[in-house]
């Protein structure tokens, strides 16, 4: 061997082997062309695009074509005359379209691809036109024919080039609604379009550089592998772009039922809002009717907004049925000035998917409902907005808005579990006022000693106490046998009892001191009015010869009874026992009570009379 031959052996041994595009994955291709991308400070008219179409459509049909392009002649002429001088080889298309993504490095992504296609046009667009001329006695034109060998030319590009401008076009909108700055989460397929862009536009560019090694004749690629590759990586794009196309349209229709919910005109225009999709009707379930009705029962309405999903929800339909009992006893009855009949229930159930089981499931839920339910079997268009401005995460909760659809209160199941028709008109307010109102009674059993651990509404609490040891004995066990009852062991019903100066009878006196002094207070307001007649009626309790009983939901005190009737109505309970799931504890023990009163009002003596009590009302 020579040593000039030595020298070229070492030389092509040195040198880097040159990367193939079809040897390379996608992801490699990814990486490679986003290092050459830098800030977009190189700026075209990318809505040229359609100008660019035209001239498309002007090279093959012969029509009259002006254009407003922006980039320098200079740049699209040195990336056509770097294509046309590209080596054969695949290698060689792979150096040169890395070179002009070097180059084009602060452009856009569509001006990238733009840019390159009307650098091909250069090119291309003087192919079909002289082919296109037929004025052979023109010496000029067929001069030009004869040096751009157009006899012997042929168009390789038929396939590539719609393909190009359509994936252009794809990019090219990607980018407008790029521009539009929505929040990636709401929008998260224009991030994932993002992420196979930078591989389209390296085989749109490669495929251009292709072409034009064929359209000069310094090769002869198959081009429809290249559109085959092109094709595939443009296929993920366009699938991520379409998606992104989807999530606008429900983004767009979010913000402007969110701009419309900040500003409600009325309660039927914001129930709209949550439930109806555009040009939908909405159906609305009368539980008291079992049948469909309009939106329009809610005009000038209170609602109590009950959301849940449909699991484990039965204990919240019992709680909301008794109260619907509750308001629909005297209707027309006014207090703290506002109406109950005004007020209504509304259940929006939240389900991101129905299928047979979901809808069986929330059909066997609304058969037990009186009130009222949105009835429709896909998810609602409201539903982020539900979760955003209600705050609603799957726990459910009762909002109550007013007439004109502003939010009274942001939930008020805990008022209304704790509570019931009480909290009545349901504000915030009225679960403070309550609380004030019994705080003194539960501040004298704190002093009592009573051992009382929790006072939370899901607490069913009997407090006693009494001269007759056998009727607080005969007492606590009634309360034993019904705490162990099938019937409240299924609904969950925890009830406590707890005998006033069981471990320490000094302390006896000293409560009943404690009621006597909130007697002697001044009268500085309505509330103390109320509580003076509890305060009495505790005074009657305590001279009840065998014993007396309280019963309370949490801290609100809802029966104050006379011993016998109080374990009589826990003795028969039998007898009242499927109330107890269809209205709860409290309101079926309350109900029972005052029956058993009415039916024995001749057992008791006339001395026992005066001090029978019934359910204070407040």
């Amino acid at each position: 061997m020579s040593l000039s031959n030595e020298a070229d052996a070492t030389s092509n041994q040195q040198k880097p082997q040159l990367s193939k595009p079809f040897d390379l994955t996608d992801s490699v291709i990814r990486k490679k062309v986003y290092a050459t991308h830098l800030h977009d400070y190189d700026k075209c008219d990318v809505d040229v695009l359609f100008d660019v179409e035209v001239l498309y459509l002007r090279l093959t049909e012969s029509k009259a074509y002006q254009t407003v392009f922006q980039p320098e002649f200079r740049t699209m002429k040195l990336i056509s005359c770097q294509m046309i001088t590209t080596p054969r080889g695949e290698h060689y298309v792979h150096q040169a379209t890395m070179s002009i993504l070097h180059h084009l490095r602060n452009y856009s992504w569509d001006a990238k691809a733009l840019v390159t296609l009307v650098a091909f046009a250069l090119e291309y667009g003087n192919l079909l036109h002289l082919s296109d001329v037929a004025t052979p006695d023109n010496l000029l034109t067929l001069s030009l024919k004869q040096l751009n060998q157009i006899q012997t030319r042929k168009d390789p590009a038929t396939i590539l080039v719609p393909l190009v401008m359509k994936v252009l076009h794809d990019i090219q909108e990607w980018t407008r609604l790029s521009s539009f700055g929505y929040d990636i989460l709401d929008v998260p397929s224009l991030s994932d379009a993002l992420q196979e862009v930078p591989a389209v536009v390296y085989w749109i560019i490669s495929s251009l550089v292709a072409a034009t090694g064929n359209i000069v004749g310094v090769s002869d690629y198959v081009l429809s592998h290249f559109v085959e590759r092109l094709s595939s990586t443009a296929s993920r794009f366009q699938d991520h772009f379409k998606l992104s196309r989807e999530q606008k349209g429900y983004a767009d229709a979010y913000y402007k039922r969110k701009k419309a919910f900040s500003n409600p005109k009325d309660i039927v225009k914001l129930l709209r809002l949550l439930v109806q999709h555009n040009g939908s009707k909405v159906q609305i379930y009368d539980g008291s009717i079992k049948t469909t009705i309009d939106i329009g029962v809610f005009d000038q309405k209170y609602v109590l907004l009950f959301i849940s999903s449909l699991d484990k929800i039965e204990d919240e339909i019992s709680l909301l049925n008794s109260l619907y009992d509750r308001l629909q006893e005297n209707p027309s009855e006014i207090i703290k000035t506002y109406k109950k009949e005004d007020f209504k229930i509304l259940w929006i159930p939240i389900v991101t998917f129905w299928d047979d089981k979901q809808r069986l499931k929330f059909n066997a839920l609304k058969d037990t409902i009186k009130w009222y339910a949105v009835e429709f079997f896909t998810e609602l268009p409201g539903t982020d907005l539900i979760k955003e401005k209600f705050n609603y995460w799957g726990k459910p909760i009762i909002p109550l808005l007013t007439p004109l659809g502003v939010t009274l209160n942001e939930d008020a199941m805990d008022l209304i579990f704790q509570w019931g028709i009480d909290a009545f008109p349901f504000r915030k307010s009225d679960g403070i006022d309550l609380t004030l109102k019994w705080k003194w009674f539960w501040d004298a059993t704190k002093k009592a000693n009573l051992g009382i651990q929790q006072v939370t509404g899901d607490r069913y609490i009997f407090i006693y106490g009494g001269a007759d040891k056998k009727w607080i004995q005969d007492f606590a066990v009634a309360v034993e046998k019904t705490k162990g009852h099938a019937a409240i062991l299924n609904t969950d019903t925890i009830i406590d009892h707890y005998e006033l100066g069981k471990d320490d009878p000094r302390v006896v006196p000293g409560f009943w001191i404690e009621i006597e002094r909130k007697r002697l207070k001044k009268h500085k307001d309505v509330a103390d009015c109320e509580i003076q007649k509890i305060v009495r009626t505790l005074l009657c309790l305590k001279q009840d010869q065998q014993g007396w009983a309280i019963l309370t939901k949490g801290s609100n005190v809802r029966v104050l009874g006379h011993g016998e009737p109080m374990r009589q109505t826990l003795v028969e309970f039998d007898a009242w026992k499927d109330k107890v799931f269809q209205k709860g504890f409290d309101v079926a023990f309350d109900e029972y009570y005052k029956s058993w009163i009415n039916l024995n009002d001749t057992y008791f003596s006339h001395a026992h009379k005066p001090f029978l009590a019934t359910k204070v009302r407040y």
